[in-house]
């Protein structure tokens, strides 16, 4: 297998986006974004001329690229361009495309309790790490990264270190959740990684949890468009239906937006349910103003 050459070229954006704090995936993603462009071009990209820059745009779209994929590569583009290149002007050439909103896939609190009773053995170590996946919101690489001291259970949190976006936060650790972990700790006795993967010295990898959480589902016979995802949907959506604060589960999930979080008052049918409709104040009058003719 030959190793790939750096260019001068793509080690000044490698650097740039260091520069920027930019985390591994997402470096790892502009540079496939700019050798798609360069191997449309056929040329060193930082040459590139706005009508190319435009004909690549209508290539993607006319390929089928999705629009999440389209916007991801624009980004990518317009931080080449704007950094490396110093080609500020190019940024005028580029266009967004607008994404179809879905509503994320939500599990009642008793298709949850299946998938996670249903997790695959032997032991609990499949149990305890979906567990916390939907007991605490984790996304699946911080469910993996955790090691033991990231949980406090004197002061009953769950320490995510380096989240997305690189940013720590503190999550709440349910009493029944620690039970569960101890039990954990007891039956394998984990040292370093909570959840480690083979060989110890590594932790599982997000591709090994989230191949439990689909055996677990088809185990538990469930047969929504469902992925590990799906539980911190399901944690965001039942805290909201619980009446917590829209901000404090933005807080908990680390968005850094609130209309991110906002999306969950869509799909939480109990909200929604227990809403009075403007409808009964207006049936009301209408009793009324029957009573009053018949009077």
């Amino acid at each position: 297998m030959t190793e790939e050459r750096t260019t001068p070229l793509r080690q000044r954006m490698i650097e740039d986006m260091r520069i920027r704090g930019m985390g591994e995936k997402a470096q790892q993603a502009h540079i496939r974004a700019i050798k798609d462009f360069a191997a449309f071009l056929g040329h060193s990209p930082d040459t590139a001329t706005r009508e190319e820059l435009r004909a690549y745009q209508l290539h993607m779209t006319d390929t089928g690229v999705t629009p999440s994929t389209f916007n991801v590569r624009i980004v990518a583009l317009r931080f080449f361009f704007g950094m490396t290149c110093g080609r500020e002007d190019m940024k005028r050439f580029m266009q967004f495309r607008t994404e179809p909103r879905k509503l994320p896939v939500v599990f009642s609190v008793e298709e949850v309790s299946d998938i996670l009773m249903a997790a695959p053995g032997p032991g609990l170590k499949y149990r305890a790490a979906l567990s916390i996946s939907y007991g605490a919101g984790l996304r699946a690489a911080e469910v993996c990264n955790l090691k033991i001291g990231d949980i406090d259970s004197d002061r009953m949190l769950i320490h995510v270190e380096q989240g997305k976006g690189r940013k720590d936060r503190k999550m709440m650790l349910s009493p029944g959740l620690l039970n569960l972990l101890r039990d954990w700790w007891r039956e394998a006795r984990p040292e370093g990684w909570l959840f480690p993967g083979k060989p110890k010295i590594n932790p599982i990898s997000p591709r090994q949890l989230n191949r439990a959480f689909t055996s677990a589902r088809h185990m538990a016979g469930i047969s929504k468009p469902a992925t590990l995802h799906t539980l911190r949907h399901s944690f965001a959506t039942h805290l909201l239906e619980a009446n917590t604060d829209v901000r404090v589960i933005q807080v908990l999930l680390g968005h850094a937006k609130l209309t991110t979080t906002a999306q969950y008052t869509h799909v939480a049918t109990k909200t929604i349910r227990d809403v009075v409709s403007p409808y009964e104040m207006l049936a009301k009058l209408q009793d009324q103003t029957v009573k009053r003719s018949l009077e």
